[in-house]
């Protein structure tokens, strides 16, 4: 009966670990799929572990397994003494030099690999570009070359590699960039600029703050958009030409204001439905410069261009809702 129990007990786990992992995204044991080479390399290196970890694990257990019903008490009096067995030399040799061995394997992959994951291929100025990635409290805002910014969206060259330049401002707190199906997570560190690159096939793909930075973290997020140069190029230029446009208005409502306040109640912050505040961008500024309250200085380094975009783009919103 005892063994009958534990037999349906062992198969029931079984069942229901095979059910999470197939209502998981992917079968719930491997990364997204990938569309970097470094984020192809660091999938590698997760498989390569994960082999090693599974043998352990079933190793592990099945012996343990295998071990509780050879020596159960069965009948034995509870007052008698069990099986008394002694050491072997050979089965501790074995599980002292076997995981020295393993760990030597992973140590040796992880670090060949590493190189390619860390380090973006070489590349000549026509065929890669810098984006300065900035993590603020709740958003992330881009800088491109020409001088242009965007807020949620980063555009970027497909098939091209990207650089990109990661901080946080000096008065601001620590972010994490993660977009999974591009390469790891590059942390956002005020006063200290990180690297990371990509190199990907035209797409959209998520990205995501991975480190709790404040009460709307799990809100911190944004999508890269990878598109043919002569696109990316377009966009740059059309963006730097008119840094006052109402597009960039409504990315920074939408990324920034958005993120704790609502046009028609009150959210984390007041609602901003008929604040005249808004439409008078020098009062403006100095509230998005200083921050008020518990209300960080989100745009403390925006310029006056992207003050006037987001009065902008205010005033046509609240024009459309009236």
């Amino acid at each position: 009966m005892r063994r009958k129990a534990l037999v349906l007990g062992v198969a029931c786990a079984g069942a229901l670990t095979l059910a999470g992992l197939a209502l998981a995204a992917n079968g719930g044991t491997l990364p997204v799929s990938p569309r970097s080479p470094n984020a192809h390399n660091t999938r590698d290196a997760y498989v390569f572990v994960l082999i090693f970890t599974a043998i352990v694990f079933v190793g592990v257990e099945g012996a343990l397994i295998t071990l509780m019903i050879k020596y159960r008490r069965g009948k034995r009096a509870r007052s008698a003494d069990g099986l008394q067995l002694h050491g072997s030399t050979r089965l501790e040799t074995l599980w002292t030099v076997v995981p020295v061995l393993i760990l030597t394997a992973i140590g040796a992959f992880v670090f060949i690999k590493l190189p390619s994951i860390a380090h973006a291929p070489k590349a000549t100025a026509a065929t890669s570009t810098t984006i300065k990635v900035e993590g603020r409290q709740f958003y992330w805002m881009f800088h491109y070359p020409n001088g242009a910014v965007s807020v949620g969206t980063m555009v970027a060259p497909a098939g091209d590699v990207v650089n990109e330049d990661v901080f946080a401002p000096d008065t601001d707190v620590l972010h994490s960039w993660w977009v999974p199906q591009l390469g790891g997570k590059i942390d956002a560190i005020p006063g200290r600029t990180n690297h990371t690159w990509f190199e990907a096939p035209e797409g959209v793909y998520n990205a995501r703050c991975s480190d709790l930075c404040g009460i709307q973290h799990t809100m911190m997020l944004a999508t890269v958009v990878v598109k043919p140069r002569a696109e990316y190029e377009k966009f740059i230029a059309e963006r730097a030409a008119n840094p006052s446009s109402v597009a960039l208005g409504k990315e920074q409502w939408d990324h920034v204001c958005a993120i704790c306040h609502r046009l028609d109640s009150t959210y984390i912050g007041p609602s901003l439905g008929g604040n005249p505040l808004l439409t008078h961008p020098a009062r403006l500024a100095v509230l998005l410069r200083n921050g008020f309250g518990r209300m960080p200085a989100v745009g403390s380094d925006w310029t006056d261009d992207q003050i006037t975009a987001l009065v902008s783009y205010y005033k046509e919103l609240v024009k459309g809702n009236g």
